[in-house]
């Protein structure tokens, strides 16, 4: 094991959702107890063993006080690093490193949102960038079509093989009963769909949900002694560069290069041993670059990837096979989300969009307009 390697050392071993698509009448806080109640109750474990707490949050500016006091828990450590939807992919290896150093036993990384129940009335202008909205910019959306207009310009992306991404995210959502929506897309559907930023439609984009989700990680040795199947954190990486879209500096391709290599080298593996990718989907475009940046396809070829059937069911790749932020659950931030399917997976839990033998899964997590990344590669006992 080289030098800051985590592989293999620590373990999640408790996960759960709730209110994936809306709630019922649950504040954001709430949805982080519930959802922390049962991933800790399926962990084996009590409240009191929780020392270690994650979180981020779009509704509170300290999230973990604000879950330590509605719930009554005491950490020894705590972490609200918040960089948008990639934070909880970055709290799993944060995590890892507090448990391996003494810092932490039992660590719950936890998130809750109501995003749908509010209806838009959570708009923050805390960083209002003078670069951007007075020239009409609408966050998060008319940076992605930019992102879009530049991919398609340099390599001939089409907006056909954007909507080969939003159909094989529906179809792997008919197979997950959880999910809100069970009729099939095609790419007419998304191509005649309203145009939202050029050129961008209504199903390139993720959707808008509620939702809370809760994962327990500690040792692997104390893992052992716990009811529910492990899953071992094999690799962690995170890389950022920008916050604003105008800070970017190159519209095609992100640090999630950097981030996947740091994970995939201390995990040991490479992108074409991963058996399942949970990776971030608020846009096509913004997945499609993504899978290049992971090393799924090269520079340039996302749009024929997607448009090969590689990432539907049946293909080479399977991707957010619970039909992911476009077609399954997009609370605000989905980074939590991700690592849960990934789970499911790996433990031989996910039903009918089960892959045989999973052993290996790569999770990636992106923040704002493809500025944060953070990916952990996780494994079934037998890849350790």
């Amino acid at each position: 094991m080289t030098r800051g390697s985590l592989r293999g050392e620590v373990a999640i071993v408790g996960i759960a959702e709730v209110d994936t698509f809306q709630s019922d009448g649950r504040s954001p806080v709430g949805l982080m107890a519930e959802a922390s109640r049962q991933a800790i109750t399926e962990a084996g474990l009590i409240l009191g063993d929780i020392d270690g707490l994650f979180t981020s949050s779009a509704y509170y500016s300290m999230p973990s006080l604000t879950f330590s006091e509605y719930v009554g828990l005491h950490p020894r450590y705590t972490d609200s690093t918040a960089v948008g939807g990639c934070s909880f992919e970055a709290h799993v290896g944060h995590a890892a490193a507090a448990i391996r150093a003494g810092l932490c036993d039992y660590a719950l990384i936890t998130y809750g949102s109501t995003q749908r129940s509010d209806k838009g009335k959570l708009v923050s202008t805390a960083e209002w960038s003078p670069y951007e909205q007075p020239y009409g910019m609408w966050h998060p959306i008319s940076p992605m079509a930019m992102i879009a207009q530049r991919h398609m310009h340099q390599y001939g992306t089409t907006s056909e093989q954007l909507a080969e991404v939003a159909v094989a995210a529906r179809q792997w959502a008919l197979r997950n009963p959880a999910a809100p929506y069970q009729t099939p897309l095609t790419v007419d559907d998304v191509l005649s769909s309203p145009v939202i930023s050029s050129p961008l439609h209504k199903f390139d984009c993720c959707l808008v949900t509620d939702g809370g989700a809760a994962l327990v990680l500690t040792s692997a040795e104390r893992a052992r002694d716990l009811p529910a199947t492990p899953i071992y954190v094999l690799g962690f990486g995170e890389a950022a560069d920008h916050r604003n879209v105008t800070g970017m500096p190159d519209l095609t391709t992100t640090r999630a290069e950097e981030s996947a290599a740091r994970a995939y080298a201390m995990a040991g593996v490479r992108p074409s041993e991963v058996d399942t990718a949970h990776v971030y989907d608020a846009f096509t475009i913004s997945l499609l670059i993504l899978l290049e940046d992971l090393g799924f396809c090269a520079k340039g070829e996302g749009g024929a990837f997607a448009g090969s059937g590689a990432i539907a069911p049946g293909g080479s790749l399977p991707l957010n096979t619970n039909g992911g932020g476009l077609s399954y659950t997009h609370p605000g931030m989905l980074g939590l989300f991700l690592l849960t399917e990934a789970v499911r997976q790996l433990r031989g839990q996910a039903g009918d969009r089960q892959m045989p033998g999973a052993a290996i899964s790569m999770v990636h997590g992106m923040g704002l307009t493809l500025g944060a990344h953070a990916s952990v590669v996780l494994g079934a006992e037998r890849a350790l």
